[in-house]
């Protein structure tokens, strides 16, 4: 059995779609990622698998338990952490964690062994008596995901962990989530850091506008651009996209500002051809450069923008504050 299952699951906010009818699972065991960019839906798609919002329509299971049905039996069974930082500044990082426990029917002795045991994890064991108000963004960001472990779910819910963080930090903040996962514990990951769900995830699903582009392995996505992918930054992009297109070099050349991008067989052979073609038509080439797929090509080709582009995020946010009356 699958931890999560997800059925054509859908989330509508006074007439915005934030999630479209999506259908994915995720196996035992598995770090899977949600990757995409701000207001894409990822968030939400993790509110209505840990029961926060309700779907407008679909369905999904987690951990075997029916979020619409069963929403007490899916909360015991998973943690979250929140994309947002919900960690009690004014307490110890032991009393944030002994409340967690608390709050979960967890005995004195089991908190007591538990916190000792997550606080090891984290590598925070000496600072598990001081005030949260004294800890870095990255420290605070540990004692939450140790928080979300202190019940010992099955399943632990990640909403862009790193976001805000700087980039040793988040660094540090992959080698807990891989020390998780090598425990067997199913992990589905939010991010929009290419690289993160890049060097984390056994699978990815590209999202955008609410809708799942494509899911594979990081490494089975690169593939599906293969060959080469050309990168010509030039102040006239359209011009360029256009004598791209005439000479048969691609049918469908991506724009991102004045960046133009498309894939090719034989790198070798094809760029000075295509240096040719844009000095014939008058193009002022800037830089040009050819290089193997990345996940952000594979991220491009299937949503024709950069994943650095915040679109959609306003307008969700605006829909779901006039859904709850904001």
């Amino acid at each position: 059995m699958d931890a999560i299952v997800v059925d054509r699951l859908e989330k509508r906010f006074n007439g915005f779609t934030a999630v479209d009818k999506i259908s994915f699972s995720v196996k035992k065991g598995e770090l899977f990622g949600f990757l995409g960019p701000n207001g894409a839906g990822k968030s939400t798609t993790i509110y209505m698998l840990t029961t926060l919002l309700s779907p407008t329509s679909g369905s999904a299971k987690v951990n075997g338990f029916d979020v619409g049905t069963q929403a007490d039996d899916v909360r015991k069974s998973i943690g979250i952490v929140f994309q947002d930082p919900t960690v009690d500044t004014r307490l110890s990082a032991y009393d944030n964690l002994d409340i967690h426990g608390m709050l979960y029917g967890m005995d004195g002795p089991s908190r007591k062994a538990r916190i000792r045991e997550v606080m090891e994890l984290i590598e925070l064991s000496d600072w598990q008596d001081k005030m949260v108000k004294t800890f870095s963004g990255g420290m605070r960001r540990r004692l939450e995901i140790a928080r979300g472990l202190m019940h010992t779910p099955n399943i632990l819910f990640l909403d862009e962990p790193t976001l805000g963080l700087d980039p040793q930090t988040r660094r540090h903040i992959w080698s807990y989530i891989e020390k998780l996962k090598r425990q067997g514990i199913t992990i589905m990951l939010t991010t929009h850091y290419l690289e993160e769900a890049d060097f984390l995830c056994d699978r990815v699903a590209i999202v955008d506008h609410g809708a799942i582009k494509v899911l594979d392995t990081p490494k089975r996505l690169k593939g599906m651009i293969g060959g080469n992918v050309v990168r010509v930054s030039s102040s006239e992009p359209q011009k360029l996209a256009e004598v791209v297109k005439r000479k048969g070099f691609a049918d469908k050349p991506r724009m991102d500002e004045t960046v133009v991008s498309f894939d090719v067989k034989d790198g070798g052979k094809a760029l000075p051809k295509i240096l040719e073609a844009a000095i014939g038509a008058g193009i002022e080439v800037e830089s040009i450069e050819l290089r193997v797929p990345s996940l952000e090509d594979v991220f491009i080709h299937y949503t024709g923008s950069s994943i650095r582009s915040e679109k959609g995020a306003g307008d969700m946010m605006m829909a779901m504050r006039r859904s709850r009356g904001y």
